[in-house]
């Protein structure tokens, strides 16, 4: 064994000697990602060739605690910034071709090679490589779910923006789309924030939603009769015109305890004015 790591470290001194050969080599395996080099490091702060290099010494001197802290690095960082899988893959294994063509080169040179020493170098860069990528995924994996999660709660929150103006009068500004998921994240949030927060009246201004859907306008009547259910009173403000024809269309009518007024303006004025 000690043999194999004196082996190691020639191996490695011959692939610095020929680093910009190596280099080329290396980019020609990688057909599909050595047009994104400039790309991944504008975007991602990535050196590719240097990270290759890092990975490289890491995996040929043995290096298992750095090989998997390097492994858990690059799964954070592309994660992070979204890069694309495939490209990671297609790069690892080009390294690991180029890798073992200059192996191949290296003992071409030498005479007397033992067969049992370059099965054992064989087995060992290879495990190293494989492990730095099952490493790399599961991180990736781990942190970009964490990602999600993260992003979806905000984008939960920022959908439901309730604000306090008293400490029982609050009012949810909606703007843009909504759809069945968004209605279904309203709801939910709607009813669990005025238990929280003790709103006795709730002023839903739809001023900034241009239309909506049949089915998203019978969800919205179903959450404001769960809001009179809870014994909060639903004020709605700023219909459009299109909403409304299209509840008399169907024939869709909000609760007669549901009060609707033109502006949220008129709302504010209405029940501060009431206080």
């Amino acid at each position: 064994m000690p043999e194999v790591f004196e082996e190691s470290i020639e191996i490695r001194k011959y692939i610095d000697l020929n680093k910009q050969n190596f280099e080329d080599s290396l980019l020609l395996e990688a057909v599909n990602v050595k047009d994104k080099i400039k790309e991944i490091e504008k975007y991602g702060n990535i050196n590719l060739i240097n990270n290759a290099h890092k990975l490289i010494g890491f995996v040929i001197n043995g290096k298992e605690k750095e090989l998997e802290d390097f492994a858990e690095q690059e799964g954070i960082a592309w994660a992070t910034h979204a890069l694309t899988l495939s490209f990671k893959l297609e790069w690892i294994q080009a390294i690991r071709r180029t890798l073992w063509r200059y192996i191949q080169k290296y003992y071409e040179q030498m005479k007397n090679v033992s067969l049992e020493e370059l099965f054992i170098l064989e087995k060992q860069i290879n495990n190293r490589i494989d492990k730095f990528l099952n490493v790399f995924f599961i991180i990736y994996s781990k942190y970009k779910d964490k990602l999600i999660k993260e992003q979806r709660e905000l984008v939960e929150n920022l959908s439901v923006p309730i604000i306090p103006i008293t400490p029982s009068i609050s009012i949810l500004p909606l703007i843009g789309t909504i759809d069945s998921m968004r209605a279904d994240i309203l709801e939910e949030k709607v009813l669990m924030e005025i238990g929280n927060l003790r709103i006795q009246t709730l002023i839903i201004d739809l001023s900034g939603i241009a239309d909506m859907e049949s089915d998203v306008i019978h969800h919205l009547i179903k959450m404001i009769d769960g809001i009179s259910l809870m014994g909060c009173n639903a004020i709605i403000t700023g219909l459009r015109a299109e909403v409304v024809r299209k509840m008399i269309h169907l024939g869709m009518k909000f609760d007669k305890n549901t009060e609707t007024l033109g502006t949220l303006q008129q709302a504010l004025y209405q029940y501060i004015g009431k206080i």
